[in-house]
């Protein structure tokens, strides 16, 4: 589990230390700071895999790649960096360990794509092992613009087969669904309508909670390199004809990857996702949040970026009903003075309550209905 991530220098950022917890949840103002970190982790995941990531004559950090394309060293290095310490820092803390962080420092480079390293882990050090939920095989991240509706889908075994991976715009899902689909989901996972414990029955069942009688298909198209995914809604004689997505909408194929990464879920799991709330309804909302607990309990870590109150009472919710303690979860509000992000962070109870509520912190309901009423 990671407990701690610090960044030093790198886009929102000039130092900040964040809390991880099994539960993270960023939110807050726009531009202020909460794809920062997902960025950073993301960073680090996409150098490692490129082989950039330890000492080496071409080590650095890879900023253009199948995670991140943040441009180069202009573009992600803090606008009001100190003028003594110009360089980027990195660094995760593993939970329960004694040993210091593990810590990346990237010289500056306003032109380069590849930061070099100036200084990384020793090399004798399995990063794997280290870090196994952020460098290990249970990696997914989800970005914000995900796959949409479309007649059609990749098929890659080697991106679902052997990376186990979603893509991160979700793109090998409907490949994965159609690959894994009769794969055992954990007993934590999954959802108390369906008696059947397959990914498949899992996946409609939980998709229900978003729009009722909905099922799925994932077949392979013969000839072809490509998965066709359709919905139906109803069963037996009442069943409906198969749908291709783009008669359905954007909510269900949006919501889709995250659903399959959240029942997917292991120990050693690291999931990242921005706005899984994105496309769906107010109920819709409160269920992803309900299943991205239940992944947590499942042994997974989470890191969710939402502007979602949903979202936040989903875990809530969840926390006060016992599905995940609260010392599980870490909520962090993200703000913004002058050039820099600041970070606010309400300490959850074991009832969902909250310690603080900072100005801005999904306060527009209120807001709103004072000026109703006045």
């Amino acid at each position: 589990m990671l407990e701690r991530l610090g960044i030093t220098n790198f886009k929102a950022f000039g130092r900040q230390d964040i809390a991880l917890a099994p539960f993270t949840l960023l939110t807050g103002l726009n531009s202020s700071g909460k794809s920062t970190v997902l960025q950073a982790l993301a960073l680090l995941r996409q150098s490692h895999e490129a082989g950039v990531l330890e000492d080496g004559a071409d080590s650095g950090l890879l900023l253009n790649g199948e995670f991140v394309q943040l441009g180069t060293g202009k573009d992600v290095r803090h606008e009001a960096y100190p003028k003594d310490d110009p360089d980027i820092g990195l660094s995760v803390a593993p939970a329960a360990s004694a040993s210091e962080p593990l810590s990346w420092r990237a010289l500056y480079g306003s032109e380069d794509d590849l930061l070099k390293l100036a200084a990384s882990p020793p090399a004798r050090l399995s990063l794997i092992d280290a870090l196994p939920e952020l460098f290990g095989p249970r990696f997914q991240y989800l970005k914000a613009d995900r796959i949409v509706p479309d007649i059609s889908y990749p098929r890659s075994h080697h991106a679902v087969v052997r990376r186990g991976f979603l893509g991160a715009r979700g793109e090998h899902t409907a490949n994965y669904l159609r690959v894994h689909q009769d794969d055992s989901i954990e007993a934590d996972l999954r959802h108390p309508s369906s008696p059947s414990g397959t990914l498949l029955a899992q996946t409609d069942a939980w998709m229900q909670q978003l729009c009722p009688g909905v099922d799925l298909q994932a077949i392979g198209i013969d000839g072809t390199d490509t998965v066709r995914l359709s919905y139906g809604f109803g069963s037996g004689v009442s069943a409906s004809n198969r749908y291709r997505p783009t008669n359905v909408g954007f909510g269900l194929t949006y919501a889709l990857p995250v659903v399959i990464a959240c029942l997917t879920a292991r120990p050693d799991s690291l999931i990242l996702l921005e706005n899984p709330e994105a496309h769906l309804h107010p109920q819709g909302q409160t269920s992803l949040a309900y299943l991205a607990a239940a992944a947590v309990a499942a042994g997974a870590q989470l890191v969710v970026e939402t502007h979602s109150d949903h979202v936040l009472n989903g875990l809530r919710i969840s926390v006060k009903n016992g599905r995940i303690p609260a010392s599980a979860t870490a909520v962090h509000f993200f703000g913004r003075s002058g050039h820099s992000g600041e970070v606010v962070s309400p300490g959850m109870s074991d009832d969902g309550m909250l310690s603080d509520w900072p100005r801005g912190f999904f306060d527009e309901w209120e807001n709103s209905l004072d000026q109703l009423l006045d």
